[in-house]
């Protein structure tokens, strides 16, 4: 599965979708999709089947889960983020978008804390994953460690887990797209979480270590970011949160003026917008 360029939107109702409800579909609907190789090439690495009991951490909108399902994998997702949950929902359980009631071996999506997604059965989870992908602000992995240790005590002794990971600057297009974020929230001498600083070689390794697991392997994955237009973009990027404290530190169409003004160098001549990234992966076990 490759990064899909999404229809062209106006820039007047880029400016006007700000309720979170929106937010989360233009998630689903553009950015989401851009780390589909990620999610694809963790799974052919672990060999993900239909023996494989999964624990999505922080698990969106469901593309992940969905990949994980169509291999045969028994899989469940926890997100704090109601609307996002509810588009996974729609996705993985289109009859009621509910899981109540529904049988074993049926996918689970539940909102709160990972300590609640216990496996209904008994059976510990063999796999866990964390797809958001940290290197973007100076404490995102504090939310990772704390969900992890939520959700180490339902898997397995040597069961797998996975943490992701923006990759080198250098190698990322989006990096300057991302860095409006930090300059317009310095602005204001707003908070600096939530800004673009720049990863650390070892950034995963220094996470798994702080929850306890062991590193077993890496590997990094190109994932670039391809839309239609600008203002696909600009709603692309803004829904990934990445921007929210530049957007109260000023505005909404102020960072909008702005991330599109720094998307600029990455328009091509047909007016789509092109980005070559590259993320990494680290595979640990418990």
């Amino acid at each position: 599965m490759t990064p899909t360029l999404v229809r062209h939107q106006s820039h007047a109702e880029t400016s006007t979708r700000t309720a979170p409800g929106n937010r989360a579909r233009d998630w689903a609907e553009i950015q989401e999709r851009m780390l589909a190789p990620l999610y694809e090439a963790v799974y052919d690495r672990l060999e993900l089947g239909a023996g494989t009991r999964l624990l999505s951490l922080g698990c969106g909108s469901g593309l992940a889960l969905l990949i994980a399902a169509a291999r045969g994998a028994r899989v469940t997702g926890v997100d704090t983020d109601l609307e996002r949950l509810a588009l996974a929902r729609t996705r993985l359980l289109p009859e009621s978008g509910s899981d109540a009631g529904r049988p074993a071996g049926h996918p689970r999506l539940l909102a709160g804390d990972p300590s609640a997604a216990r496996p209904a059965d008994g059976t510990p989870y063999d796999l866990i994953t964390a797809f958001t992908p940290i290197g973007c602000s100076f404490d995102d992995g504090e939310g990772v460690v704390a969900a992890l240790r939520s959700a180490l005590p339902l898997a397995a002794r040597g069961s797998t887990v996975v943490l992701t990971g923006w990759g080198p600057p250098e190698r990322c297009a989006t990096a300057p797209v991302l860095r409006v974020a930090e300059r317009l929230s310095d602005r204001d001498r707003a908070p600096r979480t939530g800004s673009w600083r720049t990863s650390g070689r070892d950034d995963l390794e220094e996470l798994a270590f702080r929850a306890g697991l062991n590193p077993d392997g890496s590997g990094r994955v190109a994932c670039p970011f391809g839309y239609a237009d600008t203002d696909s973009a600009v709603r692309g990027l803004l829904s990934t949160r990445l921007f929210d404290a530049a957007v109260r530190a000023t505005d909404r169409a102020q960072v909008e003026k702005e991330v599109a003004q720094a998307l600029h160098p990455h328009r091509r001549g047909d007016g789509t917008i092109w980005m070559p990234n590259v993320f990494r992966y680290l595979v640990c076990t418990t």
